[in-house]
């Protein structure tokens, strides 16, 4: 496969010190990537460091391939304030396309297109008119990811996109998830969620306590110690 980003030898932190150091991990073409971690474990400052937000201490992010860093469709964990945002679905779809805008005031055809059509693949374009605020979690979440979709179809980064939803709402987004994935685009996913991780998931970045515990296919990751211990803890928790 194809790889379109590696992370050599990266180090992450902040003035205040490291929080994750010599990650080394490569995504391809195709794979769905899910970064397992405890809270303060660094998953955040990887976003950053993927989408060029924080410079890492040391080491690189080298994207190579077909896509470059600002061909990242991104969704973000949602604030209380994003939740009550007044726009209809429409205008925050299409707003996925202001990248290709460039200097234009407005929307050409291509991108009107493209937002349509998006939302139909997400089967929320029943809901353009509707204001985002006055919809339900899951359905705020799709129409998120139709916005990403339209940046890019090569790579989605996802930040923890089913917490607050309720089971149904959650298990809807996995499968949704898996159908783009199963379509070509690649997926890096931040979770918390292990069990869902190894289900949907063909590799796994786990990273904890500074260190980069595991990286490597999810099959491998299920009988790994590192794996086994996540797995039934999570399992421990549910019962």
């Amino acid at each position: 496969m194809t790889a379109q980003m590696k992370c050599i030898d990266a180090s992450l932190g902040y003035e205040g010190g490291i929080v994750a150091e010599k990650l080394n991990f490569t995504i391809s073409k195709g794979d769905y990537l899910c970064i397992l971690g405890e809270n303060g474990s660094g998953k955040s400052t990887l976003i950053k460091a993927i989408l060029g937000l924080k410079p890492q201490v040391s080491g690189e992010i080298e994207w190579c391939g077909d896509v470059k860093r600002n061909e990242v469709g991104y969704l973000p964990q949602q604030t209380v304030v994003q939740r009550d945002f007044p726009a209809s679905v429409r205008e925050i779809v299409r707003s996925g396309c202001l990248a290709k805008c460039g200097l234009r005031p407005f929307y050409n055809k291509k991108e009107k297109e493209l937002a349509e059509s998006t939302m139909k693949q997400l089967e929320i374009d029943k809901l353009a008119k509707r204001c985002y605020r006055e919809l339900s979690g899951g359905q705020q979440q799709r129409v998120l990811l139709a916005r990403a979709l339209c940046a890019t179809r090569k790579m989605l980064l996802l930040d923890e996109p089913v917490t607050g939803l309720d089971p149904k709402a959650q298990t809807d987004l996995y499968e949704l998830i898996a159908k783009l994935n199963r379509e070509g685009i690649t997926i890096i996913m931040v979770s918390h969620d292990v069990a869902a991780s190894v289900k949907y998931a063909s590799h796994i970045l786990h990273i904890g306590g500074h260190k980069q515990l595991f990286f490597g296919k999810t099959a491998d990751y299920i009988t790994s110690r590192t794996g086994k211990l996540f797995l039934e803890t999570e399992a421990e928790e549910n019962d």
